[in-house]
């Protein structure tokens, strides 16, 4: 399955380089992953040797450090690391982030051991890694991915700054970090909101909402959403609560719920974490992945790969996907699914949400200073110079919701997500031009793919290459 990734992602890359003009063979170097390295480490838990296999590509160093997530799975696999890797270039690229592209995983199914043991094989993880480069705040800088989050960066940061004592910059060395250890607010819902943050770009574009049938904006549009992990829950969860959209099917492990009027996303996830599941919630059904295929306007994939396939995409309903997950569409299915008039928000933009925090907290940690910090009180001075001012003028009392507004000023959470909106919009706006001015553009993804090529090409080009 992970070849069939590779080779879709390949496949778009192929389709979109042959509109790029560039030197003969520059586009085979740019396409083929630089070095993936795969380690065998041993760990003593529970009286025995355990053995563990770990991965690490580095798709591109155009741009230093390449910039990637590690993911703990058992279905972790040499060629989707290096499926990840690829797309991680481009997706930097898109959204104009300066790294380089990366991923990594280990072979391992974290419920299968307690906290303290997932801790040492965190550790020897990162040593194994740090010992060839492949974690470093200059080179190689990892960050959260399926089955792992806050905690395991800690460690990981913890156990570099350990093996590098004198390294200022030592916690630049990953990020989505707790905020009390070098992590910046807004990173943890960063993919889920930079999803939201695209449908209300894609919204703001008549012409690409035309090309789905749909029309208006995102309120009360019914929406699908497969998965409830990080990204699927803040996505949903932003969408239903300040966007008026109707999350009406949710697609977890061992069924579906479905609630025509909407699902309650708060109440949801709290009966997920009490029960470990969403069997006995309300509007639960046992189901598969045919609930993909049910009436609905927006669907978004935001689990795992290759949920799409040419066996099940001529049953696809929804007139509009937009990716959360990395390669949730098959080649092949993408196909059908143009074919259709099916729009789809390709994962290279959508799910860029979390890699553009990511750059954010990087450069929080090398400034060693929090995003605020200098200028809050100053814009609250002003704010309140102004607000005195149109007191005096009026002869009326400022509205007290207003006045907190203003008064409030820039804290870092607001930056992040005032940067992270403008990051889409404005990669938004450029893959809409490509899509609706080049006809060899002939979907988003190709548009979206021929941009990030054609900034890699000249990243070479600056260099000589």
């Amino acid at each position: 399955m992970s070849n069939a990734f590779l080779e879709s992602v390949e496949a778009v890359f192929d389709q979109a380089a042959a509109l790029v003009p560039m030197a003969p063979g520059l586009g085979h170097k740019i396409k083929v992953n630089n070095a993936t390295y795969m380690v065998r480490f041993g760990v003593r838990l529970r009286g025995r040797m355990e053995t563990f296999i770990g991965y690490r590509s580095v798709h591109s160093e155009h741009f230093e450090p390449a910039k990637g997530g590690i993911r703990y799975s058992l279905d972790v696999t040499l060629e989707e690391v290096e499926a990840l890797a690829m797309l991680m270039t481009f997706k930097c690229a898109l959204v104009e982030v300066p790294f380089g592209g990366s991923k990594g995983g280990l072979h391992i199914n974290p419920a299968d051991w307690e906290p303290q043991e997932l801790e040492r094989i965190t550790r020897r993880f990162t040593q194994e890694l740090a010992k060839r480069g492949l974690i470093s705040p200059s080179q190689n800088v990892p960050a959260p991915d399926m089955g792992t989050g806050e905690r395991e960066m800690a460690w990981m940061a913890d156990e570099y700054r350990r093996l590098n004592s004198v390294e200022i910059n030592a916690w630049a060395c990953v990020t989505g970090k707790p905020v009390g250890k070098g992590g910046i607010h807004g990173r943890v819902e960063a993919t889920g909101r930079g999803v939201q943050y695209a449908l209300r770009a894609f919204f703001d574009h008549p012409q690409d909402v035309k090309k789905s049938g749909l029309s208006g904006g995102l309120k009360d549009k019914r929406i699908i959403v497969q998965g409830l992990g990080n990204v699927g829950y803040h996505a949903a969860l932003f969408l239903s609560e300040e966007d008026g959209a109707k999350i009406t099917h949710v697609l977890e492990r061992g069924g579906a719920v479905v609630n025509a009027d909407g699902i309650d996303i708060r109440a949801l996830k709290k009966h997920m974490e009490a029960h470990g599941g969403i069997d006995g919630f309300a509007g639960f059904v046992a189901s598969g992945l045919e609930m993909l295929e049910e009436d609905a306007d927006i669907l978004i994939p935001a689990a795992m790969e290759l949920v799409i396939t040419k066996d099940n995409a001529p049953r696809i309903k929804t007139p509009l996907i937009i990716e959360a997950a990395n390669g949730p569409i098959t080649a092949e299915a993408d196909a059908l699914l143009d074919k259709k008039g099916v729009v789809i928000i390709p994962d290279l933009y959508a799910n860029a949400g979390g890699v553009t925090v990511s750059y954010f907290e990087w450069i929080k940690n090398l400034s060693h200073i929090r995003f605020g910090r200098m200028q809050r009180r100053e814009n609250y001075d002003r704010s309140s110079a102004i607000i005195q001012a149109v007191e005096m003028m009026t002869g009326k009392e400022f509205p007290d919701d207003l006045r907190a507004q203003a008064l409030t000023g820039s804290t870092e959470l607001h930056l992040v997500r005032s940067g992270l909106e403008d990051t889409m919009r404005e990669a938004y706006a450029k893959i809409s031009h490509e899509w609706n001015t080049n006809k060899d553009a002939k979907n988003m993804r190709v548009a979206a793919m021929k941009i990030a090529i054609e900034r890699v090409v000249q990243s070479y080009g600056s260099l000589g290459i």
